[in-house]
């Protein structure tokens, strides 16, 4: 059986996000909406990626509330997320070698799928990147937004094309005076 999985649900500017961790570890960063999901709809979400966890809101938690802060620093004062304790166990062997590499990405730069296929020794593996990427259950602390396509085309995202778009125009160095 799962052990117990406690999560913090928090308004941002990219709408309602869901953060849960497992004992001492991220495991979940989800977009969860417009609306703030209740806590049934937080533990259906979270049962479903976790058959069998218990499934607890914890505000409280010192490692949800220091997720949660990078995370609100991150996306209204563009504070780049410091390193945190992430889980990443439930991901394949293939997938936490994509997110390690996605992880190494410098904030306001962006890689392509193939330079990612690359990074990994695996250079005609662009669209298993592409998958990967969809995979990552930790969006914005595992920057897949900032990996983009041939081009710059920006492909998929799990919040949407738009927030991707946000947050890659929210790293966009800003030149001139302010």
């Amino acid at each position: 059986m799962e052990t117990t999985l406690r999560y913090v649900s928090f308004h941002s500017s990219l709408g309602w996000l869901l953060v849960a961790a497992r004992p001492e570890k991220i495991c979940m960063v989800l977009f969860a909406g417009p609306q703030e999901p209740s806590d049934d709809r937080a533990g259906q979400i979270l049962r479903k990626e976790f058959p069998g966890a218990d499934v607890e809101r914890d505000p409280s938690s010192p490692l949800l509330a220091e997720a949660r802060k990078a995370i609100s620093e991150y996306l209204t004062d563009g504070i780049p997320i410091p390193s945190l304790p992430l889980d990443t166990g439930r991901g394949t062997a293939f997938q936490r070698q994509v997110w390690e590499a996605i992880g190494e990405i410098p904030f306001g730069e962006t890689r392509t799928y193939l330079d990612i296929a690359r990074t990994v020794g695996r250079p005609s593996a662009s669209r298993a990147v592409g998958g990967a990427c969809g995979a990552n259950p930790l969006p914005i602390v595992i920057p897949c937004h900032r990996v983009v396509g041939s081009g710059g085309k920006l492909g998929g995202y799990s919040g949407g094309i738009s927030i991707k778009e946000t947050l890659l125009q929210m790293e966009t160095p800003r030149n001139g005076p302010s």
